[in-house]
């Protein structure tokens, strides 16, 4: 009886191009647009976080995307923060074979209005039976969140053994540990004197970017 042929791997660039028609259907991703961000920069491609996780099925395959890439690691527990990386997490921890636990951490103002996570006490037993941890969150913008997830787990006594997220802003983000994006797109900004949608006379969409919620802007 002959052998089926296996399929050829898809091109990493065609997979990404997949997964971005994916965001763009949610609603999540602005493209060809006029849009300023928190930083007052211009650009013409935005995320908006909140709407990644909206649609049930998007975000379990999303889920899905993230588990596999790290389904060869003994996980015990997928560790996220925020709202819609939450819904993300709880994906990932359904999808991943080793069955972990899913805990999530949560963000509160510090001094000088530094942002700061923490753990409920009800989630710290969890890494006396099992320590390994995958971190997932949604949009990766300077990876602040996810290094102070990284030290959260390492002062309870885990090792890390992968990072997983949906988006990353920036191709030059670098953790010391396993780093794995569905998407790495360097989205250029500008400042506004020198922005060519402000040039060509395109108006801006103030309804994302800059006008988001405070609780709600990207890390």
């Amino acid at each position: 009886m002959p052998q089926r042929e296996k399929s050829a791997p898809i091109d990493d660039e065609i997979l990404e191009r997949l997964n971005r028609g994916i965001l763009l259907r949610t609603g999540a991703y602005k493209t060809d647009d006029h849009i300023v961000l928190r930083s007052g920069r211009h650009t013409s491609e935005y995320v908006a976080k909140t709407l990644v996780t909206t649609e049930p099925t998007f975000t379990e395959g999303l889920g899905d995307i993230l588990a596999t890439h790290f389904s060869r690691l003994p996980v015990d527990l997928v560790l996220t923060t925020g709202y819609s990386a939450g819904f993300l997490g709880h994906c990932v921890a359904r999808a991943h074979p080793s069955r972990p636990r899913f805990i999530f951490a949560t963000k509160e103002k510090a001094a000088a209005k530094r942002t700061e996570v923490s753990l409920a006490p009800e989630y710290r037993a969890f890494f006396a039976e099992g320590g390994r941890v995958l971190i997932i969150e949604d949009i990766l913008t300077t990876g602040e969140t996810v290094s102070q997830l990284v030290r959260l787990v390492e002062s309870m006594g885990g090792q890390v053994v992968g990072i997983g997220a949906v988006w990353r802003r920036s191709t030059g983000m670098k953790f010391r540990y396993p780093l794995f994006t569905i998407v790495n797109r360097d989205v250029p900004t500008y400042a506004p004197d020198e922005c060519p949608m402000c040039r060509q006379g395109i108006p801006l969409n103030r309804a994302v970017g800059g006008g988001v919620p405070e609780d709600q802007a990207e890390e």
